[in-house]
């Protein structure tokens, strides 16, 4: 008996050796049938694989510097993989199933944008290029886990001033193959983490459903921080909105499938920013148009029931944030500092309740701003009540927003505005109150270069500021009410803000001037 499985044993073990030895003579045979099938099913690429290593007893692949190029752009590489390792998975076959292991090790992609568009370089649409189907021509079995280890992705964008970049990149994705899933259920766990840019991070972790049809479902949390904003600028560029610098993060719940899209945001930080809006005739077309689809898209989602989204605590800290008039003469920028602003119960969602907003800053670096507002959810256009105060903020950095628009400027003076409005139904009902103090527009030594009739209009707006002064606070007050219908009724809350605000300035403040100097005349 102990004689039998001597011979036994040693047969087996004879049988192992002789199966290692001939894996070695059919490495490169099946090496090159591998590469040749995979660049039969490609369209527009190539693929090459630098080595191959068949392990019989566990039916394994080991492939080494697997490389896959477009063909009209070849260098860099669309993917490089160091190692990728295909094998059964054993713990299916327990259940009835053949499937595959995919790990890649140390991948690296590299994505152009404008490679992949259709107008430009590539006639072959995206999901025809095959490269499913070659990868599942490197092992026979469906792939059921597929894994990702230290990877590396760059995506380029057309006029993007920096690419976007993950690296210490990890995805495991289980459970792909299970096709019997219902609707809505999400069968495949997915979990990604990743370096984003020099010190940004991602995760994710969720559930998704990789055989829906027409496109793969998500549902899961997803984790950011520390995102750069300025990967952004091309896509801020085209609402005429240059960002100099400043980054984001938040955390929230994500579920995206053909019947719904859900982003329920628990907070959102967006720490640092600076840029500004500038206004261009030029720009001011392009500019609007995408203000127009913005507004659509946001009327088309407001309580829609299967588009749900929802922040509830957005931040914003330590903001500059201006707008630039490059048409007038001169040049002018007007901009809130040390800007902070709190958004509460943001939602698109009517049952959801009321969002509120809170923003304090300092106007023209001086004047210290608070801003309220209630927002209820939009159903036939804006909703919402505001109540804003600016307090003594220095006239004089103003001064070339007065030449450009009164052809004057000032010597001294302050400014506060006090306002309130509510909005509902396409109509604004409120007021705007300026508040002068000390102001001084004339003075001799500054202004001898001036027209005599600059000079004659300074002068009676400086008198009636002294003739009609308040004299215990030496302040010069007017109060104009706003009340009508809205410019645009189907603009969004934000473009609705950002009418209230110029209307304000060109009605209410400016006119105040005016309106000082012609009851002078008067008299």
């Amino acid at each position: 008996m102990r004689r039998r499985w001597k011979w036994v044993l040693g047969t087996l073990g004879g049988l192992i050796v002789l199966a290692i030895v001939a894996s070695f003579f059919v490495d490169e045979p099946l090496r090159r049938m591998t590469e040749r099938q995979m660049n039969a099913r490609l369209k527009g690429y190539t693929a090459r694989i630098g080595s191959l290593s068949f392990h019989p007893i566990g039916f394994s692949v080991t492939f080494g510097d697997v490389i896959m190029s477009q063909q009209a752009h070849p260098d860099p590489p669309v993917l490089k993989v160091h190692r990728l390792y295909a094998s059964l998975q054993w713990s299916a076959i327990i259940h009835g199933r053949i499937v595959a292991d995919f790990l890649l090790d140390q991948p690296v992609v590299y994505a152009d944008r404008t490679h992949f568009v259709k107008e430009l370089e590539d006639p072959t649409p995206v999901k025809e290029h095959g490269w499913q189907d070659a990868l599942q021509a490197m092992y026979p079995a469906k792939i059921n886990l597929f894994r990702i280890r230290d990877g590396k992705v760059t995506y380029v964008d057309s006029g993007q001033e920096r690419p976007l970049t993950l690296r210490a990149l990890n995805v495991s994705a289980r459970n792909i193959r299970n096709v019997r899933s219902e609707k809505n259920v999400y069968p495949s766990p997915l979990t990604v983490d990743a370096v984003v840019f020099d010190d940004g991070k991602l995760a994710v972790d969720g559930a998704a459903d990789f055989m829906r049809e027409p496109y793969a479902g998500f549902k899961g949390h997803v984790d950011l921080e520390r995102i750069a904003l300025d990967y952004f600028k091309p896509i801020a560029r085209r609402y005429g909105f240059t960002i100099v610098r400043g980054n984001f993060g938040g955390r929230g719940d994500v579920e995206y499938s053909p019947d719904i899209a859900v982003v329920d945001l628990r907070d959102v930080r967006v720490d640092g920013l600076q840029g500004d809006y500038a206004y261009h005739p030029a720009t001011a077309a392009p500019v609007a148009k995408a203000a127009k689809a913005t507004a659509q898209a946001a009327q088309k989602a407001s309580n829609a029931p299967d588009i749900v989204l929802k922040a509830r605590r957005i931040n914003v800290n330590d903001a500059t944030v201006g707008f630039v008039n490059e048409a007038a003469q001169p040049k002018y920028r007007v901009f809130l500092a040390n800007t902070n602003l709190v958004i509460d119960n943001f939602t698109n969602q009517k049952s959801e309740g009321m969002g509120t907003a809170k923003l304090t800053g300092k106007l023209q670096g001086t004047g210290a701003t608070t801003v309220t507002l209630t927002m209820r959810p939009e159903n036939h256009g804006p909703d919402f009540d505001l109540n804003a105060r600016v307090e003594n903020t220095d006239l004089r950095s103003m001064n070339d927003l007065l030449l450009a628009t009164a052809k004057f400027d000032v010597d001294s003076g302050l400014l506060s505005v006090f306002a309130e409005a509510t909005v509902k139904n396409g109509y604004v009902q409120g007021y705007v109150k300026p508040l002068f103090k000390d102001l001084k527009v004339y003075e001799k030594e500054k202004d001898q270069d001036k027209t005599f009739g600059q000079k004659v209009k300074e002068k009676a707006i400086d008198v009636a500021s002294k003739i009609l002064k308040n004299h215990p606070r030496k302040e010069v007050a007017t109060v104009v009410p706003i009340s009508g219908p809205l410019e645009n009724p189907k603009a969004g809350t934000w473009p609705t803000l950002v009418g209230l605000v110029r209307n304000a300035f060109f009605k209410a403040i400016l006119p105040g001037f005016e309106r000082e100097r012609e009851q002078i005349a008067k008299r």
